[in-house]
């Protein structure tokens, strides 16, 4: 029997998982009726998957990994979902961010230093990561996070972000084309923050929003990053980016502003 013995409720989770069916089913050409014959179940039970509304367990997602010839994306995705359910019933400072952001709906980031992840081109990320499978990982990280269905992304960045070389010129001036070519995406909102004193933001962070308003944070510390899901973290964090968006540029301005920078600085 394909179906699991976990009834779980229509969560971001599973929404996630069927996306990634669904794409590579897309992607082989097939509709939910043909492939729901090569895996030996109910058309019905395909579309329960793909819109996630049902948990299918591990030997059904090697049979569609198989019947799709996905090699392996689809039973990476399923110990992905695994996972991120597992994380829920966690204590609250042991929430795994990354599962997080990659459900989320909702995305606000503040930098201090540097792009966000997010954000970078590969060869600024490559200037900084130096190992090319952490730079392959963030790629990967970045083309989930940002494909259709895309979450909303607010993003503040420091103006000293813009002027701090990472890499070449060349990979500072297509970093800046590229944070130009992002701020005219639908859902992404790209603000700078010029160099003003704000009392509540004392280090990076970002808060990932889930459908259902679940959050949690990741807190950048001198030696590594927090992460937390604790309530009143969260009240404080939400409550610093909206002072950091009263302050920041709006949307408009920070793209002239990186514009300016791009042409005085970078070309």
């Amino acid at each position: 029997m394909a179906e699991s013995s976990h009834n779980s409720k229509d969560s971001p989770e599973l929404r996630t998982f069927g996306l990634e069916v669904r794409r590579l089913r897309e992607a082989a050409g097939l509709n939910q009726t043909e492939l729901a014959t090569l895996v030996r179940v109910s058309r019905a039970y395909i579309s329960h998957v793909e819109r996630g509304k049902t948990r299918c367990r591990l030997d059904f997602a090697k049979r569609l990994d198989g019947a799709l010839h996905a090699n392996g994306e689809i039973v990476e995705a399923w110990n992905d979902l695994v996972e991120a359910i597992k994380s829920i019933k966690y204590a609250t400072h042991f929430v795994d961010f990354p599962k997080a952001e990659s459900t989320a709906n909702l995305i606000r980031v503040y930098e201090t230093h540097i792009v966000n992840g997010l954000f970078q081109t590969e060869a600024y990320a490559s200037a900084i990561l130096k190992n090319p499978e952490d730079v392959a990982t963030r790629m990967k990280r970045q083309k989930h996070v940002l494909s259709d269905p895309a979450p909303k992304i607010f993003v503040v960045l420091e103006e000293s972000i813009l002027l701090r070389q990472v890499g070449t010129v060349d990979v500072m001036r297509k970093q800046l084309e590229y944070l130009v070519e992002l701020s005219y995406r639908d859902g992404i909102r790209l603000q700078i923050l010029p160099t003003v004193y704000v009392e509540e933001a004392r280090a990076a962070f970002a808060i990932a929003t889930q459908a259902d308003r679940r959050e949690a944070t990741y807190i950048v510390t001198a030696t590594k990053g927090v992460t937390s899901a604790d309530p009143a973290d969260l009240a404080t964090l939400n409550e610093t980016f909206a002072s950091l968006q009263a302050e920041a540029l709006n949307v408009r301005e920070s793209r002239a502003l990186i514009r300016k920078v791009l042409d005085e600085r970078w070309t």
